[in-house]
């Protein structure tokens, strides 16, 4: 009997992006399966950022195929297929007004808007809003708006949101990079909790700090100038060699209670 076939939420073939005549990826193959838990790492200027924005159908790659939740990017309505992928990004939390409730944040989702008026709510949308909330730590926080929130509960808030809709694939793009060293682990924790949960849907975070990798994730893609250096099991790819070729200086990693550590040797 063969082995079963994997649910891919995201597969990339020979994905090349070239923006402004500058080549920023290069012949990227990575496949993200359904219960898979993957972390970028790279440093600044590595291709994180849009490697993940390909993923979250807001850019096209310059060459090479991307298939989202078994939809080809280029034959598909990617504003229907969009609604199905999470994403959370500064990008995102720049455009959100200061006087919005977080419930409403959260809520907005359902339609892919920004604000409450340009669509219909049920109670059953806020409902489901206030338990997201709930369900990241943040269940105290519906009714405050987002200029009250300090930057942990914001990115909380944002997770929230990007839960609203079932995704079938969420991607967080550096979501500890505002937040002091309390408020990242507050929300590497929550991402543990996220992670460690069967019903959730397959994760992508983006960072350029083993710190933040949070406990449960399972796999790991690392880049360097756009290139893809290694990719595959946590714990078999990352290491003190593979991180010092990553970020062009020597390294020492540790893996310890459950979290990465690493510092120049």
């Amino acid at each position: 009997m063969g082995s079963p076939t994997r649910t891919l939420a995201l597969r990339m073939t020979g994905v090349g992006f070239t923006r402004d005549k500058r080549p920023i990826l290069a012949d990227v193959d990575w496949e993200v399966a359904s219960d898979q838990r993957w972390v970028v790492l790279g440093a600044n200027g590595s291709g994180k950022t849009s490697l993940l924005r390909i993923a979250a159908l807001y850019e096209h790659p310059t060459t090479g195929s991307v298939e989202v939740l078994g939809q080809r990017l280029g034959e598909v309505d990617v504003r229907r297929l969009r609604h199905r992928v999470g994403f959370v990004s500064p990008a995102l939390a720049q455009m959100l007004r200061p006087h919005l409730k977080a419930v409403d944040v959260v809520m907005t989702a359902r339609h892919g808007a920004l604000e409450p008026w340009w669509h219909d709510y049920t109670d059953a949308d806020r409902e489901r809003a206030a338990l997201l909330l709930e369900q990241v730590g943040a269940g105290g926080l519906g009714d405050r708006t987002i200029a009250t929130l300090s930057s942990g509960e914001r990115q909380r808030v944002q997770i929230a949101r990007s839960l609203m809709t079932d995704p079938g694939l969420v991607l967080l793009d550096e979501p500890a990079s505002t937040l002091d060293l309390g408020g990242r682990e507050m929300l590497v924790t929550d991402l543990a909790r996220l992670a460690a949960d069967p019903a959730a849907p397959p994760l992508v975070v983006v960072t350029h700090r083993t710190e933040e990798i949070p406990a449960g994730f399972t796999h790991a893609l690392l880049l360097r100038e756009g290139q893809m250096l290694t990719q595959g099991p946590l714990k078999e790819v990352l290491t003190s060699e593979s991180l010092s070729a990553c970020f062009g200086l020597p390294l020492e990693l540790e893996h310890r209670n459950g979290r990465w550590h690493s510092q120049a040797c």
